[in-house]
């Protein structure tokens, strides 16, 4: 199986020792969003995690134990959001030159193979217009040739959550669209860097951007050195989602960025009042255990093909 850390909220930014913890003790606890006394319970070994998908603007607090990390012999994969965004957007988002400086270090440190840039969500307004992210896009392209091989961009989609905390948000229209992922295929196939999208509506292929998924088998193959099983299913979270599933162990409404794209967030002060509830040394990310809580062990395998396994060993 595959393990998230997270769609939900930023767990490498913010509940970095939190998560080293967890991977101490070989299990997490995770809440139900819809259900609160139902908690699924993970375990962490090699055995059933296959690998581990990153998901983070910020990196840093999680580098000092990458070497701890990778002892444990799991996968490990890092999709590191960059885009050019300013507090005005993104209050709690470093400096993206100090993002870019961590990324280069967890490619070093893990191989380009294993780190992703993520250049999502494009949306368009006055401010960060079309020639804005064109001029942006080839900068950190620039300073991340050699470092990653994979680009997945996506634009903006309104969600609820989006809507409410982002007010006067458009989509991006399609013939903007299709300029900027051919404007971005090109800077991109200059600094070594292949662009794809991830769950969007329209075919952008003839663009220069190929229609990918996240997460998909030979990500995770390379990133794990495993072979998977051939029918590994789909993530099916969005429509349009080609990615391969995982469990999430995060939390919503608990990432202090407080981008105003973001999805995941529904204001502000819900998410100050649960990141208040955080203990590094909780099984959940969020709070303690209930007296009212039912806890059932999840389901979980490992996605390894283990008949391949077996007869690339007896060869």
């Amino acid at each position: 199986m595959l393990l998230f850390a997270s769609g939900r909220t930023d767990i490498p930014a913010f509940y970095s020792q939190w998560f080293m913890n967890r991977i101490r003790a070989g299990f997490v606890d995770v809440r139900n969003p819809y259900y609160k006394e139902q908690v699924t319970r993970y375990k962490l070994n090699r055995e059933v995690v296959d690998c581990i998908v990153f998901c983070t603007k910020n990196p840093a607090p999680m580098i000092p134990y990458l070497e701890e990390l990778k002892s444990t012999g799991l996968g490990l994969y890092f999709f590191v959001t960059i885009t050019p965004y300013e507090k005005d957007v993104e209050p709690n988002v470093p400096d993206k030159e100090n993002v870019m400086d961590c990324f280069i270090n967890l490619s070093k440190n893990l191989g380009k193979d294993r780190v992703c840039w993520r250049y999502d969500p494009v949306f368009i307004d006055e401010k960060y217009s079309v020639s804005y992210h064109i001029k942006s896009f080839r900068t950190m392209a620039e300073k991340l040739n050699g470092f990653t091989d994979r680009c997945i961009i996506s634009f903006i989609d309104l969600y609820a959550k989006t809507k409410k905390n982002f007010p006067g948000i458009k989509e991006v229209s399609e013939s903007d669209q299709k300029f900027l992922a051919q404007s971005f295929s090109r800077i991109a196939f200059g600094n070594g860097i292949k662009i794809e999208s991830c769950a969007e509506k329209i075919d952008l292929t003839a663009c220069g951007v190929e229609a990918g998924a996240c997460v998909n088998r030979n990500i995770i193959e390379k990133a794990a050195g495993i072979h998977l099983i051939q029918k590994t299913g789909k993530q099916n979270l969005r429509k349009h989602c080609e990615c391969l599933p995982m469990h999430d162990i995060g939390a919503y409404n608990s990432c202090p960025h407080l981008c105003k794209y973001c999805y995941a967030n529904y204001d502000a002060r819900l998410v100050e009042k649960n990141s208040a509830l955080h203990n590094p040394d909780s099984n959940f990310l969020l709070g303690e255990t209930n007296e009212n809580d039912t806890v059932h062990d999840a389901k979980q395998k490992s996605l390894k093909d283990e008949q391949l396994f077996f007869k690339l060993d007896f060869a």
